[in-house]
């Protein structure tokens, strides 16, 4: 049976889980499937890395409704490997979705059995939901690694809620087609901010606020954005005022 590939911790804002979390080296993995094409209710962030059929090159699209750049997407169109090993991934997992069972037994057979974290998703979503009821079978059978996701799926997130077990964080995701079902129930949840002062919710830098049960926090806006675009002229006052926002591998 081919594998499903984890990634160690790669990004800066991983990294800095050990600014907080009580264990000495904290394990951290990563599971991720292509972006934009596993993000069914995407919408502001909608980005795809797209190869063209001739030369193999990979490029950048927006959505149609796109605000702002997926910035795992852009990573995809960057570097070959992490598309690939995300291709490889949905490909397995896509042979499998309409199985829930069937999708858990190969993450479990394929996920580290060392790791203390693993975040679901540093690139793509839930694309079913049957998807996410896989990795909530695979928490409950694994209770001591702490398991967190975004997800702009709000639907099936409301739908499976009495699913999810306790070692499991689901943190709505604004800028989707679901955002109502967010305000509706009142669920944890994140928001992209273009600047420090456009919230008064706390910045999460350090995944403190994602994998803990402390209620909602924004994100800053990362990755390259669409030259001209209001995130590009927003990342360039962030660089004026010497704020960070990065989270790119070092």
């Amino acid at each position: 049976m081919k594998k499903l590939k984890f990634s160690k911790v790669a990004n800066t804002k991983l990294k800095k889980i050990k600014e907080w979390i009580d264990i000495e080296k904290p394990k951290v993995y990563s599971f991720s499937l292509l972006s934009g094409y596993s993000c069914p209710m995407a919408s502001d962030c909608q980005t795809y890395a797209v190869t063209d059929k001739k030369s193999g090159k990979r490029t950048v699209v927006d959505g149609k409704n796109a605000k702002f750049r997926c910035f795992s997407a852009i990573q995809e169109a960057q570097y070959t490997e992490t598309y690939n090993q995300r291709k490889h991934n949905f490909d397995l997992l896509l042979a499998r979705r309409n199985s829930y069972i069937d999708m858990a037994e190969l993450i479990i057979k394929s996920m580290p059995t060392n790791a203390d974290i693993i975040r679901v998703h540093v690139g793509g979503d839930f694309f079913n939901s049957d998807y996410m009821l896989a990795w909530y079978l695979v928490a409950q059978l694994n209770p001591n690694t702490k398991f967190y996701a975004y997800t702009k799926s709000i639907k099936w997130q409301l739908e499976n809620e009495s699913n999810r077990p306790d070692n499991f964080s689901m943190i709505a995701s604004y800028g989707g087609k679901e955002d109502i079902w967010i305000d509706e129930h009142n669920i944890k949840s994140a928001n992209v901010v273009f600047h420090p002062t456009e919230t008064n919710l706390p910045i999460d830098d350090n995944e403190y606020y994602a994998i803990n049960d402390k209620g909602s926090f924004s994100l800053l806006l990362h990755g390259t954005q669409k030259q001209g675009s209001t995130g590009s002229e927003a990342l360039k006052r962030m660089n004026k005022e010497n704020i960070k926002y990065s989270y790119s591998k070092n």
